[in-house]
C-alpha cells in the first residue's frame, strides 16, 4: 500500500547536530597541501561553521517536500519515493537511481524539466511521470538488518514498485553510481518492463577481469578507469570490506560525515578544484543534514559490502 509521506526531521536532532558542530574536535594538517591528503581542514572548518550557524534545514525541508512523496512497502522493505506526474497527454514513466554518497534529492533540479518540457520550450508531448526512490539503506527508505540487500535485489524490488505498485507496464530507467547495479538487473531480468536504460558508468559487477578482445580505445578506457580506482578507490575497499568499522566515526561525528562525502563531491564533479563552483554550501549540507538526521551512513556504505559479496560469488573469486 501506498502512504503519503512528509518529511519532518525532529528539532531535537537538529539541536544535537548544532551541539556536537560546536564541540567538534579537529585534527592537525600538514601545512600547503591543500586537497592532498584528503578534506582540507580550512574548508571543512568554514563549511560546518556555515552549517551550525547559517544554513536553514526549515528552509531546505520545504522546498523538499513542494514535492509529492510517498512510501511503500515491499517485501517488508519500506521504500521512499518521489512521483511526480507529467503534464502531457501521454507521459513516459521514467525512473531515477541516484548513488552513493546522494539521495533522492540529487534529482530535484531535473524533475521539473522532465515532467513539464514547456518551461524549457519544449512540447508537452515529450513529458515524464518522474519517479525517484530511495535505495534501500538510503536516508528515508528503510535500513536492511539482515544480509544480502545488493544492488541485484533492489533492482528486483523496483519491478515491483513500478509495476505491481504504481501499476506502469513499462518504464525507462537512467541511474548512476550504485544505482546502476540496480539499472542493468532491470535491464537484464526484467527487460520485458524496460523500455530503455540510460547509465552514466556502468559497472562490469561479476566480471573478474576485462575481455581480451578490445579495442584500443577501449583498452584505453579500461586504463583510465584502473588508474581511478588507484587513486581514487579506497573508500569503496573500506566500504565493501569494513563498512560498520567506519560507521562508529561517520555516524557520532558530523565534521566527520562532512569530511567523508564532501571530498567525494569535489573529486568526482567537473569543479577545478573548487567544491562550490558546482555545488552550493546550502546543496551540500542538505544532503549532509539528510544523511545525519536518518543517520544511514553505515547502512548506505553497507551496500558496497552486499554487492561486492555477490558479484565475487558470482565470478567464482
Amino acid at each position: 500500500m501506498i502512504q503519503p509521506f512528509t518529511i519532518r526531521i525532529p528539532q531535537s536532532v537538529l539541536d544535537d547536530l548544532s551541539d556536537r558542530l560546536a564541540r567538534t574536535r579537529w585534527p592537525d594538517e600538514v601545512t600547503d597541501t591543500g586537497w592532498d591528503y584528503g578534506s582540507n581542514l580550512d574548508y571543512m572548518g568554514e563549511l560546518c561553521d556555515y552549517w551550525q550557524n547559517k544554513f536553514d534545514w526549515r528552509a531546505q525541508e520545504k522546498a523538499i517536500n513542494q514535492f509529492a512523496h510517498f512510501r511503500a512497502e515491499i517485501d517488508g522493505i519500506g521504500i521512499h519515493f518521489i512521483h511526480e506526474r507529467g503534464k502531457g497527454e501521454n507521459p513516459m514513466p521514467i525512473m531515477l537511481l541516484h548513488g552513493w554518497p546522494s539521495s533522492f534529492w540529487q534529482m530535484q533540479k531535473i524533475i521539473p524539466l522532465l515532467t513539464d518540457p514547456e518551461i524549457h520550450s519544449c512540447e508537452a508531448s515529450d513529458s515524464f511521470d518522474v519517479i525517484v526512490p530511495d535505495l534501500p539503506g538510503y536516508v528515508f527508505s528503510d535500513r536492511p538488518k539482515e544480509k544480502g540487500m545488493s544492488v541485484l535485489r533492489i533492482g528486483d524490488l523496483f519491478a515491483r514498485l513500478m509495476t505491481d505498485v504504481l501499476g506502469y507496464k513499462r518504464f525507462a530507467v537512467r541511474a548512476t553510481d550504485l544505482g546502476t547495479g540496480a539499472a542493468q538487473q532491470l535491464g537484464l531480468v526484467h527487460s520485458n518492463s524496460i523500455i530503455g536504460l540510460h547509465l552514466s558508468g556502468a559497472n562490469p559487477g561479476a566480471s573478474a577481469s576485462p575481455p581480451q578482445d578490445l579495442s584500443e580505445a577501449e583498452k584505453r578506457f579500461v586504463a583510465d578507469i584502473q588508474n581511478f580506482w588507484a587513486r581514487e578507490g579506497a573508500y569503496a575497499m573500506m566500504h565493501a570490506t569494513k563498512p560498520q568499522t567506519l560507521a562508529y566515526g561517520l555516524n557520532d561525528s558530523p565534521a566527520g560525515l562532512a569530511a567523508w562525502i564532501v571530498e567525494k563531491f569535489r573529486a568526482w564533479s567537473d569543479c577545478d578544484g573548487d567544491v562550490e563552483n558546482r555545488f552550493t554550501k546550502d546543496e551540500l549540507q542538505t544532503n549532509l543534514t539528510i544523511y545525519w538526521a536518518t543517520q544511514t551512513i553505515n547502512s548506505s556504505c553497507r551496500l558496497y559490502y552486499e554487492t561486492m559479496h555477490i558479484w565475487r560469488t558470482q565470478a567464482g573469486v
